[in-house]
């Protein structure tokens, strides 16, 4: 009645003023009704999305409004409206705004989960969705890549919305710039809520990639601004801009382990953005420049221990006569009044560099071409510890001109200053967890590069004409920011925010007890076994994080059948077993990812227990991902395999785990694939894996490896293998180390097992 009431009041009002057309409020409860809603529309129109669940949605809003007079598709309350399985939204037409909607347990049918277009021609204009939340969409597998956001045509937004939680391949969000009807588009990316992206294990986890290689000469002209990037860690490149004309402007990106990189297309302005770590994490990172014309300007980096593509900034080498989708020459860039606290090495010339893998690289992915007509100039570096290495040339930064930079290193010699000022400096406090130097170098002389007085506004706003400086922030008085207050991103009604909640204790005396408490428990919570043998012939489904102990007399007899895992790990899987006796049959499975449709990580952690009589210790399949994996303090005995995660072979970079963690662990009568561990291609998008192996003793393994080589970590970027003791392994090698990656051993004990090798440059499989 009140909607009626509101309507022939606004009905009278507009004849009073003269106007005659009638916007209309059309309330909508299903797909039907829906599309007739849009089917009708004009301009001013607002369309209402009944509070609901809506599945298996697929929705193609099309329609014109005008500037004052948009077309709107709205929830009628925003998160109360929630799209779910295999659902979509496309966009066509101009000035239509969506806003309000949650996608969630589901995922796209289609290469998009929102698209700006509903065919190769029909794209959308002067259009937005606004105060939307895109959670956990994933498609089945890891391989079925797609986009969350893909935009085409011209003007359009993503604004004040939360998206989060991206696990397959694909960028999160992509600027697409296929056909004139997208080129020189001025898109807006702002006022977003990136949320966490876990580590992919692979490339192609980017969280914003702007055009592609073979559109990136085209101009895009796209901002992406006022943004919270929050671990945003799926791969090593946050936003990658491969177009032209980009700006990216006063962005946090907090704990986010990759950079923002100016992979393909030349003249992107990387202005005013704070770069976040926590000083120990050395995968947090900063800005990598590759191709022409960048300004790097205003930006803070504080507490960036990021180091060669991570590091805080990055100049690259690039390919001689590079082809569009490889590595073009550093030219013409600036790099000007950026200030650096606690940050390591912070900037590295000649980032890349592979003129010593020339034996096994072709010459066209030789990079050798250094960077040039490049200046580094009215910058502040703050070291509370000092760092005799604040400037790394990987290859000679000739071409680079250093001036008006100055340092304050704690008394620490330089060995490569290139002119560095030292200075005795002291820190503000400009906000909460957040001190910078503002003040103590007036006296240094500002370099005017060409067209430097463009630079018109400090990181804060403030104006430079007035009374300028070098480094990021001009002396103005007391600041107090919040940089990492969420209220100020995103939606206006969601957050990422959880409080912290005690897990509770289920003890359980049998099998049956087991199975039920499993099951109903919520994830965090603890199963405690009482003394005693539990036989279970179904696997145990692990789909929370759970933790599974006893007080070291529990023991697991596994009694199902030939192939099938004990314990099931499924997507959100987050096992943690202790104090265990876990048995098999001899045909088997300990743990076991699923085989197919591991949408989200899994993960595990056997601690002080005993694994004996498995066809597999561990077998993860392809496509299934833990970001870690660890066994310490476990006896793996009797088993035919061990740790198996050796599928993923497309030789595109991906793996299974980003962490497999062994220590003080004993393996007696593994026969094959003692640890099996596998990253193939020449990738440089992600970590690229981690293996520690470590004060563990491998006795009577390897009898059945058909390659001779008891550990099996082929193309692993990062390996640790020390203080063990290898005996009586019927093997060639115990492992080959990747000598011009960081693999390393020592102090390991070698009798009767073969050799420890190292191969300097191993030969790996092109993915370009």
């Amino acid at each position: 009645m009140k909607k009626i009431v509101s309507i022939v009041i606004l009905s009278l009002l507009l004849v009073a003023c003269g106007k005659t057309e009638i916007a209309s409020l059309n309330t909508v409860s299903n797909i039907e009704e829906l599309n007739t809603a849009i089917k009708d529309a004009k301009p001013g129109d607002n369309i209402v999305l009944a509070n609901g669940t809506y599945k298996d949605f697929e929705i193609k809003f099309t329609g014109e409004g005008t500037e004052d007079k948009p077309i709107t598709l709205k929830a009628e309350t925003a998160g109360k409206v929630f799209i779910e399985g295999e659902s979509s939204l496309e966009i066509s037409g101009d000035y239509l705004e969506v806003s309000g909607l949650f996608f969630r347990n589901g995922h796209s049918p289609k290469t998009n989960v929102i698209a700006f277009r509903t065919s190769a021609k029909d794209v959308a204009n002067y259009s937005k969705v606004t105060n939307c939340v895109i959670l956990d969409f994933n498609n089945l597998e890891r391989d079925q890549d797609n986009l969350w956001v893909q935009f085409y045509g011209k003007h359009n937004e993503l604004s004040n919305c939360y998206i989060a939680g991206k696990t397959n391949g694909g960028p999160t969000v992509r600027v697409d710039l296929k056909g004139n009807q997208s080129i020189r588009n001025f898109h807006k990316i702002v006022n977003n809520h990136f949320g966490p992206r876990p580590r992919k294990g692979g490339a192609r986890g980017e969280t914003i990639q702007l055009g592609s290689s073979f559109t990136s000469m085209s101009p895009s002209n796209t901002t992406i601004a006022n943004n919270l990037f929050e671990e945003c860690n799926g791969e090593v490149e946050i936003i990658s801009s491969k177009t032209n004309f980009n700006i990216i402007k006063n962005n946090v990106f907090y704990k986010s382990e990759g950079s923002v990189v100016t992979r393909h297309g030349n003249y992107v302005t990387v202005d005013g953005n704070y770069f976040i770590g926590d000083g120990v994490n050395d995968q947090y990172g900063g800005i990598r420049i590759i191709n022409t014309g960048h300004w790097v300007i205003n930006n803070l980096f504080y507490k960036i221990k990021g180091k060669n593509f991570r590091s805080p900034i990055a100049i690259m080498n690039g390919i001689p006569k590079s082809p569009l989708n490889r590595y073009n020459q550093v030219t013409d860039v600036v790099v000007a009044y950026n200030t650096f606290v606690d940050s390591d090495s912070p900037w590295q010339f000649g980032v890349g560099t592979n003129i010593a893998q020339a034996d096994v690289l072709p010459k066209s992915e030789i990079r050798s071409a250094r960077p040039l007509r490049t200046e580094v100039v009215n910058n502040v570096i703050y070291n509370s510890v000092g760092d005799a290495n604040p400037i790394i040339e990987h290859d000679k930064a000739d071409g680079v001109t250093f001036k008006s930079n100055i340092i304050y290193n704690n008394s620490v010699k330089i060995e490569n200053s290139h002119g560095l000022i030292s200075k005795e400096l002291t820190l503000t406090d400009i906000g909460t967890d957040l001190s910078v130097p503002t003040s103590g170098y007036d006296d240094v002389e500002i370099y005017n590069g060409f067209d430097f007085k463009t630079i018109t506004e400090d990181l804060l706003g403030n104006s430079r004409s007035k009374s300028n400086q070098i480094g990021a922030i001009v002396n103005s008085g007391s600041v107090n920011l919040d940089l990492l207050d969420k209220s100020k991103y995103g939606t206006d009604w969601y957050s990422n925010v959880v409080g912290a909640k005690d897990p509770t204790t289920h003890t359980v005396a049998n099998t049956s007890e087991l199975v039920a408490k499993l099951k109903a428990a919520e994830s965090g919570d603890i199963i405690a076994l009482t003394d005693g043998v539990f036989n279970i012939s179904e696997s145990l489904v692990v789909d929370k994080t759970i933790t599974i102990q006893s007080k070291g007399n529990s023991e697991i007899i596994f009694e199902g059948a030939a192939n099938t895992p004990a314990f099931s790990l499924n997507p959100y899987g987050k096992l943690t077993v202790k104090n265990i006796k876990l048995k098999g049959n001899g045909s088997n499975y300990a743990f076991a990812s699923l085989k197919e449709n591991m949408s989200n990580h899994f993960g595990l952690e056997v601690v002080d227990s005993e694994i004996s009589n498995f066809n597999y210790a561990l077998r993860v399949y392809k496509q299934a991902y833990s970001e870690e994996i660890t066994f310490k303090n476990t006896a793996i005995s009797n088993c035919e395999n061990g740790i198996e995660l050796s599928e993923e072979t497309n030789d595109r970079g991906d793996y299974n785990t980003e962490y497999l963690s062994i220590n003080n662990c004993n393996f007696d009568n593994v026969k094959q694939n003692v640890v099996d561990y596998y990253r193939g291609g020449y990738d440089e998008s992600t970590i690229g894996g981690n293996l520690l192996i470590t004060n563990s003793t491998f006795t009577n393994c390897g009898a059945k490896e058909k390659n001779k080589r008891l550990l099996n970590h082929n193309g692993i970027v990062n390996v640790n293998i020390n203080n063990n003791t290898f005996k009586n392994n019927n093997v060639k090698f115990v492992s080959i180390l990747w000598g011009a990656k960081n693999n390393v051993e020592s102090e390991n004990t070698v009798t009767n097992s073969g050799q420890i090798k190292t191969e300097e440059n191993l030969v790996m499989t092109l993915m370009y």
